[in-house]
């Protein structure tokens, strides 16, 4: 998907919400286990509650490869059915040697057709690039996470005091671009995104940590809002797992909605 297609979804459906597809065997409605597929059943009900409030799903690789053959199945098929004018990402933090990285990055893009992956940075030069070979299809990079981890590494001063994410951006910036380059930074540090902006004025930013880890809509758009929007806030845990009833999709729909409605108050 190109950065003008993504804008333009943004506008139309005035949101520029993600939703994750975490979805945890151990927590989707028990009523669906007895089905063939519990997990494409429930990302199913989800999907059609949902699909007109957001502008990006973004499942999880975890909680898919952890079931084995099976969960890929379930994955290729949720794939498979988003619509196609969603931006899809595939959470699975990658980041290898290039040979490694470059069959990543077939995986996801060429196999699962997804539109863009998160990617770690860690590695450097030589495991991003390959993410960047293909065409309308972007690199979601690790900058300033929402974990409480984050502090631990992210922060680290480096020469002049520049803190090591900032480093991550501003190199990375050299190796992609607005259209195919995003960064990864976490609501939970609402106080950050004025900075951030000034390091990356332009480029797209997947915030997760807003519900459950308790970042705000407003927080997060107050500074970092660009022209273009420029934000992708992802909640998981808070639509999905809204209600644990069959009427769960509903549930998730009427949380949806709520960040929904947040977001086309906060559009420029």
């Amino acid at each position: 998907m190109t950065r003008e297609e993504l804008v333009a979804q943004i506008q139309a459906k005035r949101s520029f919400l993600c939703i994750g597809l975490d979805t945890d065997i151990n927590r989707i409605p028990r009523h669906l286990l007895s089905l063939d597929d519990p997990i494409f059943e429930f990302n199913k009900q989800i999907i059609d509650a949902t699909h007109d409030l957001c502008v990006a799903y973004k499942p999880n690789i975890a909680f898919y490869e952890s079931l084995g053959a099976k969960g890929w199945e379930s994955l290729a098929k949720t794939m498979d059915y988003i619509p196609k004018e969603i931006f899809t990402i595939a959470d699975a933090k990658r980041g290898d040697i290039g040979n490694t990285s470059k069959m990543y990055a077939k995986t996801f893009f060429e196999t699962l057709d997804f539109d863009s992956v998160t990617v770690a940075p860690y590695m450097g030069v030589d495991s991003v690039t390959p993410f960047l070979e293909f065409a309308d299809k972007w690199v979601i990079l690790l900058a300033l996470t929402s974990n409480k981890g984050s502090q631990d590494f992210q922060m680290t001063p480096q020469e002049g005091g520049m803190p090591l994410y900032e480093k991550v951006m501003r190199k990375a910036q050299e190796w992609g671009s607005t259209s195919n380059l995003m960064y990864v930074v976490g609501a939970t540090h609402p106080e950050k995104f004025a900075e951030i902006r000034s390091i990356a004025p332009d480029h797209f930013l997947l915030v997760p940590g807003v519900g459950a880890q308790g970042g705000t809509v407003e927080s997060v758009t107050q500074y970092g809002q660009n022209k273009d929007v420029g934000l992708l806030i992802n909640s998981s845990r808070g639509i999905i797992y809204a209600g644990q009833d069959e009427d769960f999709a509903t549930q998730a729909r009427s949380a949806a909605q709520r960040l929904q409605q947040q977001m086309a108050e906060q559009l420029q």
